[in-house]
């Protein structure tokens, strides 16, 4: 496998597995992972937080640790990268907000570039317009938004990750051996 240069694009609650975990994986069999933030520059840091299932309704939060961004978001040109990393967690909430990160989002699919998105990340995705005829797995509260996106939601294990053309999304950070083998293939080819 030769070495990418991916994209991670994250902001402030990002979940903390879901953005630590594939950034020193990517980097641990040798591709670049830029990670960036709108309104941030490399040097700063985002807030994460852990998502945990113990039992309840829904998941559990808790602080995670601050994550590092390595690279700038303005200026950035996403033709300079071959793939995009979009993590869950709150983040996704408010960065579908930003026109600039949904337009960086649509460049990746209007290149056919592989694309690994979790959890929540499937609302950048629905906000972006980039989900019509698509099989997209997410956070099960997250249905309703790939459905009103026109895409087909994947209701699979928590610890599974289905891929679509140059799409690969999983439910959450237990997915990790699956979502990252699958888009490891996709880096691959």
């Amino acid at each position: 496998m030769s070495g990418k240069k991916i994209l991670m694009i994250t902001g402030d609650f990002t979940e903390d597995y879901e953005t630590m975990v594939p950034f020193q994986a990517l980097q641990a069999v040798g591709h670049t992972v830029h990670a960036i933030c709108p309104d941030k520059k490399a040097g700063d840091t985002v807030a994460t937080a852990i998502h945990d299932f113990e039992g309840d309704q829904t998941y559990t939060e808790k602080p995670g640790h601050r994550f590092a961004l390595n690279a700038d978001f303005e200026g950035l040109d996403p033709a300079d990268y071959d793939a995009l990393v979009i993590p869950g967690g709150r983040a996704p909430e408010y960065l579908r907000l930003n026109k600039d990160v949904l337009n960086l989002v649509r460049h990746f699919f209007e290149t056919d570039k592989p694309v690994a998105a979790i959890c929540h990340g499937a609302q950048l995705l629905a906000a972006a317009g980039v989900l019509e005829g698509r099989k997209c797995s997410a956070y099960p509260a997250c249905q309703p938004e790939v459905e009103l996106a026109g895409g087909t939601f994947a209701g699979i294990e928590v610890d599974q990750a289905v891929t679509d053309a140059n799409l690969v999304t999983a439910p959450a950070w237990p997915a990790h051996p699956d979502w990252l083998a699958q888009f490891f293939k996709l880096l691959d080819k």
